[in-house]
Formats: structure tokens, C-alpha cells, sequence
């Protein structure tokens, strides 16, 4: 009776073993619990191979369209410097360059985004590489950051958030770094795709009803 008992229980044992394999089969494969994230490599950009791919395929671009456009590829340095200086900026010039400009300069930026997509640029680069025509986006620029001041100076006097209009991922950002550090001032993108919009709001506790 004894030994009847003492094999039941091995074979309990056994069962339990079995079933905990079983349970560590089903796991999903490769999860490994507990696993801090990694961090994302820094974005680094090779300029003298970028202005080189980008000489190639202006020539390609520029001799398929049929403009009578010429560009220039410049950085910073050559240009008297700038905000960072490892900037490369595609500037545009000639008979056609109104043709880029037209609908808020709608084919000067589809050329930008291709000239991104040749060159595979991570998008946290894509603020490097800037193409402009009669210095339409060196002014937007400007129009941009003298419009986040003015709405911040606003917003402290008044006590009341500011809400721009819908606005693309990169003037977005560059009122957000215009504002970083502002006195009295935080800065939030709120909505989704094409209605996205930066609000300036006073500065205060980041959590709110």
C-alpha cells in the first residue's frame, strides 16, 4: 500500500513537470521579460557624400522636369553660417523658378521630399537638407519664429492659450525649439494627421482637465 502511494505521488510530480513544460512552450517566442528598451542610435550626417548624391540627382530631377532652373548646393559655412552647421540647403534660380513657388511652393517641397527619399535620410535629418527658391523658406522661417514670439508674448499677457492653424511635422518643431526655454510659455502639438496644430499655453502644471 505504502509503495502504491509513493508511485502515485512520483507520477504526480512527473505530470506537474510535464505540464510546467508545456506552459513554457506556449510562451511567445523571443520575449525576453524584463528587457530595457534600446536606445535609438544617433542620426549622423555624412555631408560630403549627401551633397554628392544630391548633385546627382538634381541633374537627373531638374533634366526630366525641363526647367530652366540652376541650383547651387551650399552649407552654413559658405553661406555666413547658420543655426547649424552641418545644414546643406539646395538653392534654386532661373526663368522657371516661379513654377516652384507656386501653391505655397507645393513643387520646391515635393522635390525636398524626394531629394530626402534619394538619399534615405533618417527623418530626424530631414531638417538638414533644405531646398529654397528666391529665399521662400528662409523667410517662412522667419515669418514662423517672429509669429511664435508674438503669440507667446500673448499668451503671458493674457493668460489664455494660442492655437496656430494646421501646420506640417517641421514648422511644428521649429516653433517648439523657438519657444524651448521661453519664459511663461509651454508649448504642445495637439490633433491628428493633417489637423495637427501647435498650442502655446501659460506655463503651468503639464497635467490638465
Amino acid at each position: 500500500m505504502n509503495n502504491e502511494r509513493f508511485d502515485d505521488n512520483r507520477g504526480n510530480e512527473r505530470g506537474n513537470e510535464r505540464g510546467n513544460e508545456r506552459a513554457n512552450d506556449r510562451r511567445p517566442a523571443g520575449r525576453r521579460p524584463f528587457t530595457a528598451p534600446q536606445s535609438q542610435p544617433e542620426a549622423r550626417l555624412d555631408r560630403e557624400n549627401a551633397q554628392a548624391e544630391l548633385k546627382r540627382f538634381l541633374e537627373l530631377a531638374v533634366g526630366e522636369m525641363g526647367l530652366a532652373i540652376a541650383y547651387e548646393i551650399t552649407t552654413p559655412a559658405t553661406l555666413g553660417g547658420g543655426a547649424d552647421e552641418t545644414d546643406i540647403v539646395v538653392a534654386f534660380s532661373g526663368e522657371d523658378q516661379e513654377l516652384l513657388l507656386e501653391r505655397e511652393a507645393e513643387l520646391l517641397l515635393a522635390l525636398e521630399h524626394v531629394g530626402h527619399r534619394w538619399l534615405r535620410l533618417d527623418p530626424r535629418l530631414h531638417d538638414r537638407v533644405r531646398f529654397d527658391c528666391a529665399e521662400y523658406r528662409s523667410q517662412r522661417i522667419d515669418e514662423l519664429k517672429l509669429s511664435a514670439r508674438v503669440a507667446a508674448q500673448r499668451v503671458r499677457e493674457t493668460g489664455q492659450p494660442f492655437r496656430f492653424n494646421p501646420m506640417s511635422p517641421r514648422e511644428r518643431r521649429l516653433i517648439h525649439l523657438e519657444l524651448t526655454g521661453a519664459q511663461g510659455v509651454r508649448t504642445m502639438s495637439e490633433g491628428a494627421g493633417d489637423r495637427r496644430q501647435l498650442v502655446i499655453y501659460p506655463a503651468g502644471p503639464v497635467g490638465r482637465k
